[in-house]
């Protein structure tokens, strides 16, 4: 087995645990957790918000401590803590002691996807670089999908779930340091990047983007379990479809490389107004809304591969901070966007909150990437199929 390749699993492993488990799991867990600490639509968002508050906090580091530290300390730093936060989530005895326990499991997100990209620009040639990216950011998906599963085994036991999660990423801990390379920059180059079109473009887009995607991330197991009724089961079926929806998006590179990530990215953002709004609109057709799960995962992790290519491309000498840049902007708009739906939610009714979120996507496609086709195609040349990961991919 390759070096590249052992890279590769990892970083899809450890965005898996990072992303579906230590941060987006809280929304499939919501009804139940809210039946027990009785939080409330208002004191969800807000604790949720904390999550993503979290990864801001981390991601904004993250870049530094890559270059300064390297890959390897990093993401076993970002796995220790994925396994702490979600520890004190399932021994929560309290909503404050849950809402430090989430912010805590959301940090881990923010330190586990840059060094991943360094240790992908060190281990793997060029042209494989924009898909095997986008594959390993498609293991978020993997996470939702598989937290679907376990909490339909453990009954929707939220707190013996996410004791299981804990476990789970102490293992990768151990992955983590005996996988992945330093990839050490000895000379970190930090302080603030130039603020190009581009740049300024990424942060709009990313921005807008991710305030719209919390209706569903944070608020899609309220929004089904008050409009149809369902319970723990039901709603882990409907984050297993987003789950497995996310996994075309390890097929972003491609997108961008054959088509530009200009079309991909207005094709996509539309995706995602129209799930949010087929989810959440009370229709009481279960097969529409399993759908809507699916097109949903789809469109985010196709959305984030657009952004992780948008931000490396802006910096090509600095990929960890392209990516933080862009990964960042999105999680400041799921801090902002999940606490501003629960106030909507609760004052307005759960209509509006997901009209007036659908239209954010909308907002977000009109965002020009600033990034040429052709560029595009030259940087992603080669890398359209995910069939090469196991030939020689290389992770983020």
């Amino acid at each position: 087995m390759s070096p590249a390749f052992r890279i590769g699993a990892i970083g899809f492993g450890m965005v898996a645990l990072c992303y579906g488990f230590a941060r987006f799991a809280f929304g499939l867990f919501l009804p139940q957790i809210d039946g027990e600490l009785n939080l409330g639509p208002s004191l969800s968002g807000v604790i949720s918000g904390g999550s993503f508050a979290g990864y801001c906090i981390a991601i904004i580091a993250a870049a530094t401590l890559t270059e300064r530290f390297g890959a390897r300390v990093v993401a076993m730093a970002a796995a220790i803590l994925a396994a702490i936060g979600m520890a004190g989530i399932a021994l929560a005895p309290t909503p404050a002691f849950l809402a430090v326990a989430v912010l805590l499991a959301g940090s881990s997100t923010g330190l586990a996807s840059p060094p991943m990209a360094a240790a992908v620009a060190a281990a793997v040639r060029v042209d494989r670089q924009d898909a095997t990216n986008t594959i390993i950011n498609a293991g978020t998906s993997a996470g939702v999908a598989l937290s679907g599963p376990i909490a339909i085994a453990m009954a929707g036991q939220w707190r013996a779930s996410f004791a299981v999660f804990s476990g789970m990423a102490i293992i990768l801990a151990v992955g983590a340091a005996l996988t992945l390379p330093s990839s050490r920059d000895t000379r970190p180059q930090g302080g603030l990047p130039a603020m190009t079109g581009p740049i300024k473009r990424l942060i709009v887009a990313t921005f807008l983007a991710g305030m719209s995607s919390t209706a569903m991330w944070s608020f899609g197991g309220q929004l089904v379990s008050q409009s149809l009724g369902w319970g723990p089961g039901k709603t882990a079926i409907l984050w297993s479809c987003i789950g497995a929806g996310g996994i075309a998006g390890a097929w972003a590179g491609g997108l961008v490389s054959r088509f530009g990530p200009r079309r991909v990215h207005v094709l996509f953002c539309s995706v995602l107004a129209v799930t949010i709004v087929a989810v959440g609109s009370g229709v009481t057709i279960a097969a529409v809304v399993l759908a809507g799960g699916v097109l949903f995962g789809s469109a985010y992790v196709m959305l984030t591969g657009v952004y992780l290519i948008w931000g490396v491309h802006a910096l090509p000498d600095r990929p960890a901070t392209g990516l933080t840049i862009g990964f960042l902007m999105l999680a400041i708009g799921q801090t902002v966007g999940a606490p501003i739906f629960g106030f909507l939610m609760e004052g307005f009714g759960m209509r509006t909150a997901i009209m007036i979120f659908a239209a954010l996507a909308l907002v977000s496609a009109t965002i020009r990437t600033g990034i040429a086709s052709s560029h595009a195609s030259d940087a992603g040349r080669g890398t359209g199929s995910p069939g090469a990961f196991p030939c020689g991919g290389r992770g983020m």
